[in-house]
């Protein structure tokens, strides 16, 4: 099924769309440059949200799920990606080991485990896949509702590596975006390569880190091609101290709530946008679409009911939050049979490798589509989204858009690699 865009590809995104296209051999020489300076994260998954006027990531995950939403036409690139990231890291490395997620019941995203064990095995790698959880500790083989089955090992940890029986690799893969902190057993590896680093997981990752970093990212583009970084940035402000469960630190949630629509508010003047502003507060860390709420009026967070406030306080593994990102909203006007949408885009290494649509039928434009009930439609690439056709009408190709979504997403990806250097505990340290 190939998802057709019915507003999408109308509206001033396309003068944007245009400009990408016209300047195809600038953008792409930029960032040849920028990854000669900067590491990209092993692999990446960003989501994107297109207003009409405005087309900006809204959230970037460096251990993403979803690897088996993608179509088998995409499977080539993300293997050709994988080699290509693999060479650079371990030329001869012969066995990966896989260290998915401590959540066994949950078949979809073993699906996502089996697909990535795939991509790796035809990247030429032997691939194990090696569970950290405690409650695994004999080989378990899982059969998935496709017809894949996973076996996951206990993994073995000896002074200085981490293996299975009979199973010594030079490289290690996390699944795992260790929101519950970095196990033990993960730590002082020097002997063997562990993707991507530990400082990417969310216990030291914080959003708000990251879309500093992409405000930067936005700014230099920006000037790069003559636009408003603002048509590609979401703006954004956080505070540290919130306790929802308590109702602590909530002055600080509302002064910036009032203050960042205030600033929305001038830019849809400016643009003549008749849109009702919005912004959208979540966990400064985590995933998993927990600890999300949509704010429109600076009303709403002083009558804040008792469900709203527990579904706040808490996300992935229990973790408590005390930590929120307030984010401009970014309306989404895409739709599939009248469903409303968002484009997710998948790299590995700096490549754009494919991509879905995360579709929402009980949910409203501006609202988070990360939620239960979601469901997932490959992106059109009913022609490759490398192969951008210029001198065609904006709005009216395909493959034009989902360039212009690739590239939105390499940028939230360049954004990562400037935050991962940022936060990495073994960087050089000049004077």
């Amino acid at each position: 099924m190939v998802p057709h865009l019915i507003t999408a590809l109308t509206g001033p995104i396309n003068e944007l769309e245009q400009r990408v296209i016209d300047s195809m051999p600038a953008i792409e020489r930029w960032f040849r440059l920028e990854w000669m300076e900067h590491t990209p994260p092993f692999y990446t998954s960003v989501d994107i949200r297109n207003a009409g006027f405005k087309l900006a990531p809204v959230d970037t995950n460096l251990y993403p799920g979803g690897w088996n939403n993608l179509t088998p036409e995409m499977l080539p690139l993300a293997v050709q990606a994988a080699m290509a990231a693999i060479e650079k890291i371990c030329p001869e490395a012969r066995n990966l080991l896989l260290i998915p997620e401590n959540h066994t019941r949950n078949t979809f995203y073993l699906s996502n485990v089996a697909q990535l064990q795939r991509i790796f095995h035809m990247a030429g790698l032997n691939v194990r896949i090696g569970s950290i959880n405690p409650e695994i500790k004999e080989v378990t083989t899982i059969n998935l509702p496709n017809g894949d089955s996973v076996t996951l090992e206990p993994v073995i940890r000896t002074k200085r590596r981490l293996g299975l029986e009979n199973f010594d690799p030079c490289t290690i893969l996390l699944n795992n975006d260790l929101s519950a902190g970095i196990p033990g057993i993960l730590e002082d590896l020097p002997e063997q390569y562990l993707l991507p680093p530990l400082h990417a997981g969310w216990s030291v990752r914080r959003k708000s880190l990251h879309f500093e970093s992409y405000e930067e990212v936005s700014k230099r583009f920006g000037k790069l091609l003559g636009i408003d970084p603002w048509l590609i940035n979401p703006m954004f402000a956080s505070c540290g101290e919130v306790n929802f469960a308590e109702g602590t630190g909530m002055d600080c949630l509302v002064s910036n709530v009032d203050t960042l629509l205030t600033k929305i508010k001038k830019k849809y003047k400016e643009y003549g946008i008749n849109e009702k502003p919005f912004v959208v507060v979540k966990a400064d860390n985590g995933t998993y679409g927990m600890g999300i709420m949509t704010v429109r009026d600076v009303k709403d967070l002083e009558s804040l009911n008792r469900k709203t406030r527990n579904k706040m306080s808490v996300i992935k593994d229990g973790k408590e939050v005390d930590q929120v990102i307030i984010q401009e909203g970014v309306l989404t006007l895409e739709r599939i049979n009248d469903a409303v949408a968002e484009p997710v885009v998948y790299m590995m290494d700096r490549y754009v490798v494919g991509g879905f649509y995360r579709v929402h039928a009980e949910r409203g434009i501006d609202e988070n589509l990360n939620a239960p009930g979601a469901s997932f439609v490959p992106l059109a690439f009913e022609q490759s989204a490398h192969l951008p056709q210029p001198g065609v009408k904006p709005g009216a190709s395909v493959p034009n858009r989902f360039y212009m979504y690739g590239v939105i997403g390499r940028l939230a990806m360049l954004a990562a690699s400037y935050e991962l250097e940022a936060t990495d505990p073994n960087a050089e340290i000049y004077d």
